[in-house]
Formats: structure tokens, sequence, C-alpha cells
């Protein structure tokens, strides 16, 4: 007596049942999404990863938000001799309202801060600054999100230490915070202080 024959939906079902390994991937991204997930509750962005670490910031040139009476944002004002701390910001981000008196009191202390207005509209910005404090001394506007994207933004907000060198030397994910500011920021501002000037080629 022959077997009777599957389907090929019984079959595919069958082959299904037989290989736990078609779950495996699933299961790796549920793992990856847990991890970076908990390391952002946990408060210790150093714990992200950021491939931009010691490498030169990403080529840029934004105008700044449309309406506002500051400068714009290039790469090139990143390298020029001086520590920056840019802080990438959006109106529409609540987090981001939460740091306003933190980088408040960082201008208070002359820490050089610039912004970029990320995926965010002019008047939207205007407003949000109007309401929270305008702490930057340049802002660019990234309406489409390109130099975020380059920055390898997770999600705003997030703040990033720049050497003199225009080299990225430290990255927080998340609001700025007493914590994160007494334990990452400060010293990581301390330790860029001391890079040696790069090296300029002959006239």
């Amino acid at each position: 007596m022959s077997e009777p024959q599957l389907s090929d939906d019984d079959e595919v079902q069958a082959r299904r049942r037989r290989s736990p390994l078609v779950f495996l991937p699933l299961v790796a991204f549920l793992a990856l999404g847990g991890l970076l997930l908990l390391r952002l509750l946990s408060g210790d962005a150093s714990l992200l990863p950021s491939a931009l670490i010691g490498k030169p910031a990403p080529a840029f040139a934004l105008q700044p938000p449309a309406g506002l009476d500051k400068p714009g944002l290039a790469s090139a004002d990143l390298a020029k001799g001086g520590v920056t701390v840019v802080n990438v910001f959006a109106s529409w981000c609540v987090p981001c309202r939460s740091e306003a008196p933190q980088l408040a009191a960082l201008q208070a202390k002359g820490v050089p801060l610039v912004g970029i207005a990320y995926k965010d509209k002019p008047q939207d910005t205007r407003r949000f600054l109007n309401q929270l404090g305008d702490p930057y001394a340049r802002i660019g506007a990234d309406e489409d999100g390109r130099v975020g994207i380059d920055f390898g933004v997770y999600g705003v907000p997030e703040t990033y230490v720049v050497d003199g060198n225009g080299i990225i030397a430290a990255k927080i994910v998340g609001p700025l915070t007493d914590d994160n500011i007494a334990g990452t920021l400060m010293p990581a501002i301390a330790k860029a202080k001391d890079a040696k000037p790069a090296d300029k080629p002959p006239a």
C-alpha cells in the first residue's frame, strides 16, 4: 500500500516542523534588539557601539533653520582647533526637552556647543528653542536626516564630542543628565583637548 502524497503546502509545513533552524534569524534579531534596548535603558550609553569613534566627522554643510538668526553648521566648523560638542535634537523629541537644563548649564560653563536639528521643520525648531532656550552657537538644519544617517544616529537626542582636528572622540546616546555629563561628557572633553593638532600639508 503506497503512502499518501503530501501537497506542496503540507511538505513545506513538515519541513519547517523538522528544522528549528528556520527560527534562528528571528531569534538572533530579537536578541540583538533586546541587547540594544537593555543598554539604552541601563543609562550606560558608552556600551552602544559607534563606528565613527576615532574617525573624522562626516563631511556636511547645513544651513540654519529658516528664520533663525544664527549661523549654520558644517564639518569644517568642527576642525578649527578647539573641542566642540555636537548635540543632535528635534522639537518632536520628548527626551530632548528633558536635557534642556543640562545644555543651558553647559553653555553657562563655556562649553562650545552646536546643534543639528534632525528631521525637523524650521518653524518647529524655532518654537522649540523659544520655549526651552537656545544654547547653541551654531545650528544646522538636517531636514531630510541625511547628516544624521552619516553620523550613525540611533535616535535623538545624541551628543558627540569632536576634537580640534574634527575627529569624533565620544558619543552619548539619549538625553544628557548630570550623571553622564560628569561621568562621560566632561572626561571626553578633557581628553579631546589633549589631541595634538593634525599635520598640515606643506604650502
